[in-house]
């Protein structure tokens, strides 16, 4: 492959865009599906070229009559005229990323059956070049500024699957490790993930970070000489979340000889950044560890050489996510979660100049610059799945419209931010979606959806699941109760150690909300969601016979019972105490103490190898239910963890919701 080079640098120019960018399709086009969720294609990972003509990314395409799903490489040129497929179908491909001369895009792929591998193609056409020969594969990787080098993210070869080319393994797991197993890994094992440095002109490869410890997010320095990365280099890694930054030597043939600590911070660095100069480095960082997920996300920087860091965003107090540096070193890009939106935002060096380059109803998932100031970006909106939209000189423009053939079919339903009070006063926010056709003298059906996490947000990206309810004629009421994001530390905290109480209180404030404003009736309510969603609604019907239908999803209900059986240890232990030392804070938030104080008829439901929130909880609230004589049903997945991806699986979900709901709720 031909040696690479940079493209010059020029000056990053933002200005401000805001307001809606889709609209809402036709009154006379039919009414969306379950099937139409198989028809949706999933856009991401956006990725401009560094002379600005393309943008590469990625489509997810579901085949439900196979059962699969396939996601593969395209670009779009920047002014949206052209685009292209850059791999075919049967193979499917992940980050793609273009080498700085822009002559060749690459991606990760697993090909001809062999471990997922580094590929390239000339953006001109031809065959991919497969660049990385890992025997165990590649996690992921980079190009060096000079595009001469790659860096790889390997994790250590099975000594099993190097002696015998296969796994043969067939004894016991033999565990010893803090932190044991992990949902959609199973077991965990010593194995870890490390840098590796290819040259491209021989294909040699250099081992540059060692030891007991996984490393992550390597990113090279604009000079190519240094590697920053993420990595809990504590004595006891599974006993804290600890990560640093740390830089090495790209020419390190010593494997961390030349390590350097950047951040001494005890909560977890991340996602690191350069400045142009190689001077700084940016990332984001958890100040307040012990707060474990309720902590807000915030921005800092530190010398690259190492010393005092500084935060920019704490008086901000809200999460942010994907910093990177503008062209001229002084202000930093990133997403900035709040209110139920998701920004693109931008701040000086100082911490003052804060602004939003893309804000408004929408949500942005991810973003990609170039050295001239050109921003490519994933946004989607309640009425527009994510699409690709190129920000250049202050204009903003759609250039994939992958979705539009659907959306030209269908008729969404509105979407309303709406405020109301809690019980206590405490304004909380969330959306309410009317079906197509709202007649606002009529009391519809209607549905209280609770999102996971807890400490995550609806927001105004495009909600398959509530459109679906609200096209069967629900009004669909989400909150954005307390212990969601998008609204300060304070107000995640609002449930910390004593889950289902303000956020229950929250919640049905929305239901209230609904019903007061004449379009919910209260004598036809459900109730439901998954993870948090479906912890949430064990609260819910525990607390409450005013829901006619609950459906409750991977939820948990004896706390526990959990303990060394999910991966939670260090989040239970951080917020509840050993439970041994402290059984009265695990049973007083665990619903199943009051589970004889549920009688709305409810359908249990998870994935048979979720080690997230494990199927045991479902187990146990099903018997419980069971033996209490109530209405209830136990629908077990198998093969599936915390998140159900089988298409057919995903299909009979949404058509057990509907049943469900129509069975009891309408």
């Amino acid at each position: 492959m031909p040696r690479l080079k940079l493209i010059p640098v020029i000056t990053l120019t933002c200005l401000f865009v805001s307001g809606p960018i889709a609209a809402q399709s036709g009154a006379n086009n039919r009414l969306i599906t379950a099937e139409d969720f198989f028809a949706i294609k999933q856009v991401g990972s956006p990725n401009i070229s560094p002379d600005g003509e393309w943008i590469a990314y990625t489509v997810r395409e579901t085949n439900l009559e196979e059962d699969s799903s396939e996601t593969r490489l395209w670009m779009v040129s920047s002014d949206g005229e052209e685009l292209l497929a850059m791999t075919g179908v049967g193979s499917s491909a992940s980050s793609p990323q273009w080498s700085p001369d822009s002559k060749y895009l690459s991606f990760m792929a697993s090909r001809n059956d062999g471990e997922t591998q580094v590929w390239a193609l000339n953006r001109k056409g031809g065959e991919a070049v497969q660049l990385s020969h890992i025997e165990q594969g590649v996690n992921g990787y980079e190009w060096s500024p000079d595009g001469e080098r790659l860096v790889l993210l390997v994790t250590d070869q099975d000594p099993e699957e190097a002696a015998d080319g296969e796994d043969t393994k067939e004894g016991p797991w033999v565990i010893d490790r803090l932190q044991f197993k992990r949902d959609n890994i199973g077991y965990l094992d010593r194995l870890r993930t490390h840098l590796y440095v290819q040259n491209l002109d021989d294909d040699a490869v250099t081992q540059i970070t060692s030891g007991d410890y996984d490393d992550a997010q390597p990113v090279w320095s604009p000079d190519g000489t240094r590697i920053a990365f993420v990595s809990n280099r504590t004595e006891e890694p599974d006993a804290n979340s600890n990560r640093d930054i740390w830089v090495v030597s790209a020419d390190s043939p010593d494997a961390g000889a030349t390590l350097l600590q950047v951040t001494t911070n005890s909560g977890s660095d991340s996602s690191p950044a350069w400045s142009p100069d190689g001077q700084t480095i940016t990332y984001v960082t958890v100040i307040e560890p012990d707060l474990i997920w309720y902590a807000t996300n915030h921005l800092a920087i530190a010398p690259a050489s190492g010393g005092s860091a500084r935060v920019l965003t704490q008086r901000l107090d809200r999460n942010v996510s994907s910093p990177e540096f503008a062209t001229d070193g002084n202000s930093i890009q990133f997403i900035w979660e709040e209110s139920g939106e998701r920004h693109l935002a931008s701040i000086d060096l100082t911490g003052e100049g804060f602004t939003r380059t893309i804000a408004g109803q929408r949500s942005v998932r991810g973003f990609s610059t170039n050295s001239a100031g050109q921003i490519a970006t994933l946004i989607g909106e309640a009425h527009l799945p994510s699409e690709v939209f190129l920000l250049d000189d202050g204009n903003l423009q759609q250039l994939t419209h992958s979705n539009r053939p659907l959306l030209d079919e269908l008729q969404l339903a509105s979407v309303e931010k709406v405020q109301f009070d809690s019980r206590d006063g405490t304004e909380v926010e969330g959306f309410i979606y009317k079906p197509a056709g709202f007649d606002s003298d009529f009391r519809y059906p209607t549905l209280l959806r609770i999102h996971g996490g807890p400490v995550s947000q609806y927001d105004f990206n495009f909600n398959f699941e509530a459109q679906l309810f609200a096209a069967n004629g629900y009004v669909v009421v989400m909150v954005n109760p307390r212990g969601s994001s998008g609204y300060g530390q304070d107000f995640s905290l609002g449930i910390y150690q004593d889950w289902g109480t303000r956020d229950f209180e929250d919640v049905m404030a929305g239901i209230d909300y609904a019903i007061e404003q004449g379009f919910a009736d209260p004598d036809r309510l459900g109730v439901g969601g998954w993870s948090y969603g479906g912890i949430l609604t064990n609260y819910v019907i525990t607390k409450t016979g005013r829901f006619q239908g609950a459906v409750t999803g991977a939820s948990e209900v004896l706390y526990r019972s959990n303990y060394g059986h999910d991966h939670y240890q260090l989040q239970w232990e951080k917020e509840l105490g050993l439970p041994w030392e402290n059984p009265q804070a695990w049973e007083r938030i665990s619903p199943f103490n009051d589970v004889a104080n549920i009688t709305t008829p409810t359908l249990i439901m998870g994935g048979e190898e979720d080690w997230n929130v494990p199927i045991l909880n479902s187990e146990q609230l099903y018997q419980a239910l069971k033996r209490l004589g109530r209405t209830t049903q136990l629908v077990v997945y198998p093969g599936e963890h915390h998140g159900i991806r089988k298409p057919s699986f995903q299909l009979d979900r949404f058509e057990r919701y509907l049943d469900w709901y129509g069975t009891h709720v309408k």
